[in-house]
């Protein structure tokens, strides 16, 4: 059992998509501008994440080593498009703010990288853990940018404006993504070294 909750709490701190691995710079770059638009892309791509590691991990003993890769990328496209009928039916703001990144989830490094590095050779139950796990500390990693650049940039979170005027412009725009991403991972890896 403790090894099947370390494979979920792995995600969060040791292999943190994010600030260790350093994967999916793209979605956390862009998207964070808020902090519920980082919730939201973290979601969605740990929604593909958990439904193609579990897919992945059955098909990997009879998908020929040749072609590994394009039927992953085909599995993970197929959740996508899922995924992308589901926001506009369901969700349709959401599906509007993001945009162009859900798509874009389908070669969202984090995605691949799992299916090849891990859900390719564990079990369905250890794939789905592990999707779990890194989606969840994709999803955290992504919030709290958004919720910094969303104070500094907005004095708000979460939409809720609390700081009286109209921020740091700076914030909201790309120079403050890599300003926040870069400081945030300082902090993170100076945490991990105390461990």
């Amino acid at each position: 059992m403790a090894n099947k909750l370390s494979l979920i709490t792995k995600g969060f701190i040791k292999d943190n998509p994010t600030f260790v691995l350093v994967l999916g710079m793209c979605p956390t770059l862009a998207t964070t501008t808020s902090a519920m638009n980082g919730l939201e892309m973290g979601l969605a791509t740990m929604f593909v994440l958990i439904l193609s590691n579990i897919v992945i991990s059955l098909i990997a003993p009879v998908v020929p080593d040749k072609v590994h890769i394009p039927v992953y990328i085909v599995v993970i496209a197929t959740f996508v498009t899922v995924l992308q009928l589901l926001m506009q039916a369901y969700v349709p703001t959401v599906y509007e703010t993001l945009g162009l990144f859900i798509p874009l989830i389908v070669v969202n490094c984090i995605v691949l990288g799992r299916a090849e590095a891990f859900a390719n050779k564990n079990s369905c139950l250890d794939s789905a853990l592990d999707g779990i796990g890194i989606g969840l500390g994709f999803t955290l990693s992504l919030t709290v940018i958004g919720i910094v650049r969303e104070v500094l940039g907005s004095g708000s979170v979460f939409g809720w404006k609390f700081i009286a005027g109209d921020g740091i412009l700076a914030f909201v725009m790309a120079p403050g993504a890599f300003m926040v991403l870069g400081y945030l991972m300082v902090l993170f890896n100076k945490y991990l070294k105390k461990q």
